[in-house]
């Protein structure tokens, strides 16, 4: 994978950090912009931090809004879709058995930092990944890597699965051939990421110079991921600067782009993390776009003739419940009482766009796998103190944390939603006791560690396939769950593994079934999130995996 404060408190940080950004803008548009000519830079208001301009290093879309703008995957999906279409390869295929993938690269690529794109450039990120040591094989670091390409060439983390990548060979300069041991669902679609984008090889090797280390919970991440200068990607745009107190990152048009040239020459990507905020910034001209726009402001913005496009849903807010912090959760009826006792309608009402569903199990109605015959827990605070007294937990305490300096698609106000959840729990007779935290990397890193026994946390597809979404919780016990059960696990996988497209869906459906069976934690909503550009803008395609491409942006 933010806020914080009473609507009052929140209101006046609001205006505080606009006038921040009003003082300090100006330096950054440009003084064309300023005098009314042609603006030089776009600056979009971001809702959090980048955990690491690495991003095979993150797991959130923080990050991932910034690299992609300088990353480029082997495959990519189409603009303002979710099929998946040629990138670094133009086409690629694989054998029956979904083992053996070949890529034909494009002719001509080049890397920010002049090195040429070809076979052996695709084969040493694969290779430096799979041989990964120490901290980088933490799941609160190569999580992603994990999830397509299981473990690493020498598994030193006890927790680090079995690998499945097997290798990835040079044909010839510009074809790539990547083999597995098993086949898997996450595949094509896991060569899509961003968490596994191309490198410049000459970059790997002074990234290979540094390591990340770990203290408790905490994650320091490699200096060169932390400061622009050394990562080096094929897109649009080159990473030139990470200013973290001002909290932006800018970049500038790579002329040398394979593709169709950005068009606009410099990109400021800046966190504003209230949705008031970002609100009052755009209305004021300091920036030209915002993410997650508060459900209230879609029509007063558009009345006042900005755009506000609305993604499709392809996302999921979670209650998760960590059974190893907290050992009543362990016990069935409490994880069903704290179900029963949470109005989920109520959250879909008052913090959600139009749009918005109650959620019935770990993926959105959009994906297939999706089933109708999930074990439900309807908004029933009788039913589950009745719960409580059976499992002999009537007077239940329990922490929760929430995330503050951030908004997220699918968890538009987390303060808010917090405190909503917060007095349901508490009208069931438990006792909730709030943990706040900075969203990167306290809040990401406590969670991922097993440290909160209640938490909220969400997924945004990352492609379409079930498993994307169940796979990434359930398919091995994982800390943030802290459970075992094999007839989840195995109910998972079995998806994973067929290759037969109907019977995949079929076998997700199960899969949901027996999740929600079990009920690790609770499906909380699923939100179709807003996207907010000023009036002289040509906006870019929006993205149901929110992965616009500002190369496409303009002004009028």
């Amino acid at each position: 994978m933010r806020i914080f404060k009473s609507r009052a408190a929140r209101a006046l940080t609001a205006a505080l950090t606009v006038g921040l950004i009003a003082t300090g803008c100006a330096s950054e548009r440009g003084k064309d912009g300023d005098k009314g000519g042609a603006k030089d830079t776009f600056v979009f208001g971001a809702p959090g931090d980048p955990a690491s301009l690495d991003p095979s290093l993150a797991a959130d879309g923080e990050t991932f809004r910034v690299t992609r703008q300088a990353f480029e995957a082997l495959l990519e999906h189409e603009s303002g879709g979710s099929k998946l279409v040629g990138g670094l390869a133009e086409t690629w295929s694989s054998n029956p058995q979904g083992t053996v993938w070949t890529f034909n690269l494009r002719k001509g690529v080049k890397f920010h930092d002049g090195e040429a794109f070809n076979a052996a450039a695709v084969c040493a990120n694969y290779d430096h990944w799979f041989n990964w040591k120490g901290t980088y094989q933490s799941s609160a670091i190569s999580t992603y890597w994990q999830d397509i390409m299981g473990g690493f060439a020498k598994n030193e983390d006890k927790e680090a699965p079995p690998p499945n990548y097997k290798s990835c060979t040079a044909k010839d300069e510009n074809t790539a051939v990547i083999e597995v041991l098993k086949p898997s669902a996450n595949l094509p679609g896991g060569f899509s990421l961003q968490a596994l984008a191309i490198h410049s090889p000459k970059a790997i090797k002074e990234y290979e110079k540094q390591a990340a280390s770990a203290k408790g919970d905490a994650i320091t991440y490699p200096k060169y991921s932390q400061e622009a200068g050394t990562v080096a990607g094929t897109g649009p745009y080159k990473i030139a600067k990470w200013n973290k107190g001002n909290k932006e990152v800018s970049l500038t048009r790579f002329d040398d782009y394979w593709g169709e040239k950005a068009k606009v020459k410099n990109l400021v990507i800046r966190t504003i993390d209230t949705e008031d905020a970002r609100r009052q910034a755009l209305q004021a001209g300091d920036i030209d776009g915002y993410d997650l726009v508060a459900p209230a402001d879609i029509k007063t913005l558009e009345a006042a003739g900005f755009k506000v496009p609305t993604r499709d849903v392809f996302n999921l807010l979670y209650l998760g419940m960590t059974q190893t912090k907290n050992p009543a959760l362990q016990k069935p009826a409490v994880r069903q009482a704290i179900a029963h006792a949470v109005d989920r309608e109520n959250i879909v009402k008052t913090q959600l766009p139009e749009g918005g569903k109650v959620a019935t199990q770990f993926m959105p109605d959009t994906v297939a796998g999706y089933s109708e015959n999930v074990k439900k827990y309807p908004f029933d605070t009788a039913k589950a103190k009745q719960l409580l007294a059976s499992a002999g937990a009537s007077n239940l305490s329990v922490e929760m944390c929430y995330p503050t300096e951030v908004t997220r698609p699918y968890m538009p106000a987390p303060q808010d939603i917090f405190e909503l959840i917060k007095a349901d729990l508490e009208k069931a007779g438990i006792k909730v006791t709030p943990k706040p935290l900075k969203w990167n990397p306290d809040y990401l890193d406590a969670v991922e560690a097993g440290s909160c026994a209640l938490h909220m946390l969400g997924w945004t597809g990352d492609f379409n396939d079930g498993y994307n979404f169940i796979g990434t919780w359930f398919a091995e016990p994982d800390k943030q769950w802290g459970f075992k059960d094999d007839k989840v696990f195995t109910a998972v996988k079995a998806g994973s593994l067929q290759g037969d497209p109907t019977k995949r869906t079929d076998l997700y459906k199960a899969a949901n079934e027996a999740i929600m069976e079990y009920l690790p934690g609770l499906p909380l909503t699923s939100s179709p999130p807003a996207i907010a550009f000023g009036k002289n803008v040509n906006p870019p395609k929006v993205s149901p995996l929110t992965q616009e491409n500002f190369a496409e942006a303009s002004f009028k």
